[in-house]
């Protein structure tokens, strides 16, 4: 029984109506921005495999860090025990985020990252006695799947079956030149009842790659600040290089009170959530009074392997050769945007950092669940890339390590799309 017959029997894949999917592409191995079928088939992993994977595949250095790991300490309890991977990646972390991030508070992924920030900005005005239980956050957002990440998500067909067991959110627009005053006016009446404003900054990924300007998520941050509304950015996504700095709030001057990792903190090798947040916080929450606790963890909080692993990561991450190939991914990516731009059959092309985003001209059809989007995939498949279209929004989201040929290959093959197709 081959390895698609075998999984077809035992497995229920995410984001998969599977009556209707093709049988999933067994990959038996990777090596750098490619990934290698049963077959021996090679696939360039053009979205970064759901953009966790910054540094490539396999990568032996981290492998290595990660086996030297699992020989020593595989996993502690962490409440009431402590770590040096735990504490090393949390010290070093917080010396490359904004200098207000003080404490961080480890869990498992993306969406219980957010679960955490989401949390410790309700419990914080309930531990000083005022009563602020409505949060803030922009249309289309999208921020996990757990029941907290995805309230403070858009609406959705995604969310439809779970609507009237969502807490209600104040939904605002992305800021711009002609809204920022409104935005900001909606916010101050809103003030007394916030207790937080949630973001993904500058890029809003599963939303489609949608993208806006720093200096307007700077002006509405800076606008909360003075009506006292803590605010959260969801760097899950954009973090570790993606917008063409360390981290997407490197783009603003004024930073939010918490913020939230996963993804590429372990350079995708394995799960692991970070929450960081400001001394202010952290110290509203310091009591002789045990319920004002923050009563939250995970089983594998801290785990040692995965810190391994991002301490690993982290060491590819700060290297000058990486800076300089999100600088090339970059720039090739631009130059490319400006050859497709005027073609028929693209809408509009956004870019920010290494991601490169295009939209597909289909009259009024701009739904996820477009034939369009399984037409391209497949299509992309056929020729070996893996890329995971938005609806009719294509977007390459390489890993850093990717080479000019590889990226010339994808690039070549969406020109060729947009004449087949």
């Amino acid at each position: 029984m081959s390895l698609v017959e075998r999984d077809l029997k035992v497995i229920w894949h995410p984001y998969t109506q599977m009556q209707t999917a093709l049988p999933p592409v067994p990959i038996v191995r990777g090596e750098g921005a490619c990934l290698y079928d049963e077959n021996g088939k090679k696939y360039i992993d053009a979205v970064s495999s759901w953009w966790v994977n910054i540094h490539g595949h396999a990568h032996p250095y981290i492998a290595q860090k990660v086996s030297e790991q699992l020989k020593k300490l595989e996993h502690v309890i962490f409440a009431g025990f402590t770590h040096e991977g735990a504490v090393e990646l949390a010290e070093r972390l917080l010396k490359i985020l904004p200098p207000n991030q003080q404490k961080a508070f480890y869990s498992d992924d993306g969406s219980t990252a957010v679960e955490v920030a989401v949390k410790m900005c309700l419990q914080y005005w309930h531990n000083k006695g005022e009563k602020r239980t409505k949060i803030l956050a922009f249309n289309n957002a999208y921020h996990g799947d757990t029941f907290g990440a995805m309230a403070v998500s858009g609406r959705s067909a995604f969310t439809a079956a779970f609507d009237s067991l969502l807490f209600e959110v104040e939904f605002i627009d992305l800021p711009n030149e002609g809204n920022i005053q409104d935005l900001k006016s909606q916010i101050s009446n809103l003030k007394s009842h916030l207790a937080c404003f949630i973001f993904e900054p500058l890029v809003q990924g599963s939303g489609g790659m949608l993208m806006y300007e720093a200096k307007y998520l700077n002006e509405l941050m800076t606008h909360c600040r003075q009506e006292g509304i803590l605010m959260i950015a969801d760097e899950v996504f954009t973090g570790f290089g993606r917008t063409g700095k360390p981290f997407a709030c490197d783009h603003v001057t004024e930073q939010p009170d918490i913020m939230c990792f996963s993804k590429g903190l372990t350079g995708g090798t394995m799960a692991l959530g970070l929450t960081t947040c400001t001394q202010h916080i952290y110290d509203t929450f310091l009591s002789n009074d045990r319920l004002k606790t923050l009563f939250h963890g995970h089983s594998f909080t801290a785990n040692p392997v995965a810190c391994s692993a991002a301490l690993a990561s982290l060491d590819l991450f700060l290297e000058d050769s990486t800076l300089e190939n999100i600088k090339r991914i970059e720039e090739s990516h631009r130059q490319f945007a400006l050859k497709i731009k005027d073609h028929s059959k693209i809408k509009t092309t956004r870019q920010t950092g290494t991601i490169l985003a295009m939209e597909w001209e289909t009259g009024s059809n701009t739904s996820y669940f477009s034939s369009l989007r399984d037409t391209l995939y497949q299509y992309f498949l056929a020729a070996g890339i893996i890329l995971r279209p938005l609806g009719n929004i294509i977007y390459i989201l390489p890993p850093y390590c990717i080479t000019n040929e590889e990226l010339a290959y994808i690039y070549a093959k969406i020109e060729q799309a947009l004449e087949e197709i």
